[in-house]
């Protein structure tokens, strides 16, 4: 069934009222890929009454109001991107379209809808409802932290919003916690996976750097970051504080990551895998089509890639679903009427992660080293066999024709897996490819790539020569699509010159895929392009703050001739940038 949308949803299925209203950013996507999705079907399986309000109206309290107010509490959300993100470029320019807006124009998502829906539940909610926070907006932005869009340290967003409370990470069972405390008149200020606000200093806490000495100090915000960083990573039992004026931001201890057992039973709950109807009316949502017939196998990503904030909001803890979840959530497809035998995607942040796990127990939580840079880490147990047995298993399901692996994966990791890496790669270039394989090298020079934490070039090149002589014994014509990144703190119009000159000379393509960096909140990166220095040397660091010599650096690498408008980005190498 669909959470309803409307009174008249409602009354069908005999409620006279909601325990919980979640607001979002999106459009009402029921689908196991979509958040709000994920925490109300988990709300409504534990006997709680849900209800959702998809980019209300916020200039009155008419939308916000149509399905009452909530006996428990308000879960608000931007969506599935940051609304900065979602509404504006790298460079700064509003986005035309927006693929989970109902007629793909961007004109229903404010900017920091998270603050703005809040504000409006306030301004017109009565009852007094706990509002509390939670998607990757809320997540990112939970303490102090730089701001792009307005190049500045804004405070934590909890405060912006004026809720009562943030969930942080993947929250569908930090949110089920939350509704059983308030439904039995308990307190939810200190519950894991969360943050609140208090007039007093909590007993035991390790304080940060206050709001007020960051926003102006580099290195109080580098020590900030790097204090918070460590001691908020999986499996810690810190309680943080943050002085934000009078009052102070308390940040809960993580919850326990998840089990396989408790992934089986989220992905379990019957979903629609539709837009709303009262959506659907409105227009086409683009994002269903790549979302309707796709399964995540897994979640977190033990990458920790600098830039990248899946790790920080869905975190480096690789958790992954048991092989008899999945194989039912496939066979589930087919009775879908729109299911053509052709599942999309079988993957996660990254696909070739499934079963991944550590020795130690202490896959994303050790402070020893990162997982995977500069190579896998000798605790780290990965392997390809069980993804291997999935996948053949997947496609002896009965109305399936073709599956594919659409997610990015990580070559070295192929590369590095002596034992299943070759026969990983046969099965994908023969069964699993959909024209194109995609790959996430990001650059080639040693220095840019260390302040990523991505690999070097050599395993790419090795796993780039396996993939072809694979397709041609499978007799396919199937290419590798490479990502890569320009203007990442580091990185040099020489860099970027010295990049294009790789892809010319050893993948012998011009690349299409190359996106402009976007400092993102909480990421190691956007610390980098802020302060101007690597936060664990203090060395100083290039970093281009200019749009029209951003723009460059992408168009060295995307321009046919490869000579880009020099007058636009004459300056190779300004100082401090």
């Amino acid at each position: 069934m669909f959470l309803p949308e409307t009174p008249e949803e409602m009354k069908a299925l005999g409620w006279d009222a909601l325990d919980v209203i979640l607001v979002t950013g999106d459009a009402y996507i029921d689908s196991p890929h979509i958040g709000v999705a994920l925490v109300g079907k988990t709300l409504v399986d534990a006997g709680f009454r849900v209800g959702v309000i998809a980019q209300p109206d916020t200039s009155s309290g008419t939308d916000i109001l149509r399905l009452g107010e909530p006996r428990l509490f308000w879960g608000v959300t931007a969506g599935s991107v940051d609304s900065m993100v979602a509404n504006y470029t790298p460079l700064k320019k509003r986005r035309r379209s927006d693929d989970y807006t109902p007629g793909g124009l961007n004109t229903k998502r404010p900017d920091r809808a998270t603050i703005v829906y809040s504000n409006l539940i306030r301004r017109f909610s009565s009852s007094g409802a706990p509002i509390v926070l939670g998607g990757i907006e809320a997540s990112l932005r939970r303490v102090a932290h730089y701001d792009y869009w307005s190049d500045s340290i804004r405070r934590s967003v909890l405060f912006d919003a004026k809720a009562d409370a943030l969930v942080y990470g993947m929250g569908e069972y930090t949110a089920l916690e939350i509704a059983r405390r308030l439904a039995s008149g308990l307190d939810i200020s200190q519950t894991a996976g969360t943050c609140t606000i208090s007039k007093t200093r909590p007993e035991g806490a390790t304080e940060l750097p206050p709001f007020e000495l960051v926003q102006d100090d580099k290195e109080a915000f580098t020590d900030m970051f790097l204090a918070f960083s460590e001691l908020g990573r999986p499996g810690s039992k810190t309680t943080l504080c943050q002085r934000h004026g009078d009052r102070f931001l308390v940040h809960n201890p993580p919850p326990s990551a998840p089990t396989t057992s408790g992934l089986d039973r989220v992905y379990g709950l019957g979903y629609e895998r539709e837009v709303h109807p009262r959506d659907r009316l409105l227009g086409e949502v683009r994002a269903i089509e790549t979302i309707r017939f796709s399964i995540t196998t897994h979640r977190g990503c033990a990458g920790r890639c600098s830039f990248c904030s899946i790790s920080v909001h869905e975190g480096p803890v690789v958790v992954s679903r048991s092989q008899a979840s999945i194989l039912e959530e496939a066979s589930g497809m087919t009775r879908h009427p729109l299911f053509k035998g052709i599942i999309q995607d079988v993957g996660g942040p990254t696909a070739n992660m499934y079963g991944m796990g550590c020795k130690k127990g202490a896959i994303g939580g050790c402070t020893a080293r990162r997982c995977l840079y500069p190579e896998p880490c000798p605790a780290l147990r990965f392997g390809h066999g069980a993804q291997i047995e999935l996948l053949r298993r997947l496609r002896r399901i009965e109305g399936v024709r073709k599956v594919f692996v659409a997610s990015g994966i990580r070559h070295d990791l192929v590369v590095a897996d002596e034992g299943n890496g070759m026969r990983y790669l046969e099965e994908l270039a023969a069964h699993h490819v959909s024209g194109q394989l995609k790959l996430a090298p990001e650059h080639c020079r040693k220095e840019v790539l260390r302040l990523m934490a991505k690999p070097g070039t050599l395993h790419l090149l090795e796993f780039r020569d396996r993939f072809r002589a694979l397709s041609e014994k499978a007799h396919k014509r199937q290419f590798l699509t490479y990502y890569f990144l320009a203007a990442h703190p580091g990185c040099t119009r020489e860099d970027m010159e010295a990049l294009r000159a790789y892809t010319e000379s050893k993948l012998f393509l011009v690349p299409e895929q190359v996106q402009i960096f976007t400092p993102t909140p909480s990421t190691l990166s956007t610390l980098m392009y802020y302060t101007r220095r690597d936060p664990f040397s203090g060395a100083e660091i290039f970093v281009e703050r200019d749009a029209r010599r951003k723009r460059v650096q992408k168009d060295i690498l995307t321009s046919k001739g490869g000579q880009p408008d020099r007058a636009a980005g004459s300056r190779k190498r300004p100082r401090g940038g």
